[in-house]
């Protein structure tokens, strides 16, 4: 599987490639692997059986550094009322996308003035949920605890600050926990709750602090051994709990990144992603809560790209596992990594022994790799979750493949209009 499929614009991903390779200490032996790697199947001596010449292959790999592999990981989603605005994409799937009628040329009064989405089921914030939904089908329940949170900022529409100056900003919607049944129906009702009010960043980023270190007030039961992660969700900047609603001051960005330095302070790393051109036009606020919890900024300019963008990101920094087949030479990408390290792939086999090896790519560059014999014997068996596994990761690299093509043809057709908009000014 590519880097594309850790997709993250991010500095991690302009490392040298000389950085990937492990240096020998002093006494000539090998250094300890950076990267670990648990092979889950096939165990050992285990014969492989399948219609075709592909063995499956299911592990973990964790960058050595993290000492863990239990992670808890809040979702916190920007649930401010910017984003009912459109996704770009057809969320809900039903066959028609939400437009924003005054980026569009469309007659005057198609649409009321207020109206910034056509399709309320293909908002911002539909997509930053599905996002979350499909981030679960990747997840290992046993390895992995998820909590929910969403936060704004009820707005006094008189003065356009704070409705009062004690108030929330900030809702828990599930404590953290493996059943993620509940997760999804938690999600949901963030959905279902709907758009509303300013954004306040800091008050997004304490509530899941109580939750993660099981503070005073906390729903969750706290997990010292597991590592804590922030999945931070938001289409713009802080406007509270400084001043009015609809400004960003610095005060609000103050209070965000404070509460970042808290969030390091506790143990938690905090990933953000700007969704949408309101996002990437102040991000200081974003990135710098990312900087200072050593989690990673990602920029999602089309805002339906987040679905995509989410499942790329990595709770045990690990960017990606390819399988070898030494004994034949064959090389395979037909790997789903999840983002808490565990892998399912298949590589190319013959029939009888074959010498596997997986290697993980960790995202500061180094790797580690892992060698097993698969004993293979043809079958005329036709085993379908196998096969269906196997067309699921390919779709999955599929989209995520025509997601870089698109962002290369946006940019392309963006250096082509400006191109053009000289030339007539050229011109004048």
């Amino acid at each position: 599987m590519p880097l594309l499929h850790r997709l993250r614009f991010s500095s991690a991903l302009l490392l040298p490639a000389v950085a990937a390779l492990v240096a020998l200490p002093a006494g000539g032996d090998p250094a300890p692997e950076p990267v670990h790697i648990e092979l889950e199947t096939p165990r050992p001596g285990e014969v492989v059986r399948n219609r075709v010449h592909m063995a499956p292959i299911r592990g973990a790999a964790v960058a050595e550094g993290e000492g863990t592999r239990a992670f808890d990981v809040m979702i916190a989603i920007d649930a401010s009322g910017s984003t009912r605005d459109a996704s770009g994409i057809d969320v809900d799937g039903d066959g028609v996308i939400g437009i924003d009628p005054r980026q569009e040329l469309l007659p005057p009064g198609t649409y009321p003035p207020e109206v910034t989405n056509t399709d309320p089921g293909d908002s911002i914030l539909a997509a930053e949920v599905q996002a979350a939904l499909s981030l679960l089908e990747g997840l290992d329940p046993r390895r992995v605890r998820v909590g929910v949170l969403s936060f704004a900022g009820e707005v006094n529409p008189k003065t356009n600050e704070r409705a009062r100056f004690d108030q929330q900003d900030a809702w828990l919607h599930q404590p953290l926990t493996a059943d993620y049944e509940a997760v999804r129906r938690a999600l949901l009702g963030v959905l279902a709750r709907g758009p509303r009010g300013a954004t306040n960043f800091a008050a997004g980023i304490r509530l899941a602090i109580t939750e993660l270190a099981g503070l005073s007030g906390a729903k969750s039961s706290p997990r010292p051994d597991a590592r804590k992660v922030v999945l931070f969700l938001t289409d713009g900047v802080p406007t509270f709990p400084i001043g009015k609603g609809l400004v960003s001051d610095p005060g609000d960005i103050d209070a965000a990144i404070n509460a970042a330095r808290l969030a390091h302070q506790a143990g938690i790393t905090i990933n953000t992603y700007g969704i949408g051109a309101n996002a990437l036009r102040q991000p200081v606020a974003a990135t710098e809560m990312a900087r200072v919890t050593r989690g990673v900024y990602t920029p999602v300019q089309s805002p339906g790209d987040i679905i995509a963008v989410l499942g790329g990101v990595s709770f045990a920094n690990v960017e990606d596992v390819v399988l070898t087949n030494l004994t034949t030479g064959d090389f395979s990408t037909d790997v789903r990594l999840a983002p808490d390290g565990t892998f399912t792939g298949f590589v190319p086999v013959v029939e009888g022994r074959n010498r596997i090896r997986i290697t993980a790519l960790a995202s500061d560059g180094s790797r580690g790799s892992l060698e097993t014999e698969v004993s293979f014997e043809l079958s005329g068996l036709s085993d379908r979750e196998l096969a269906l596994e196997l067309e699921r990761i390919r779709k999955r690299n599929r989209e995520l493949q025509l997601l870089l093509e698109r962002k290369r043809i946006d940019a392309f057709r963006k250096r082509e209009r400006q191109r053009k908009e000289l030339e007539i000014e050229a011109v004048e």
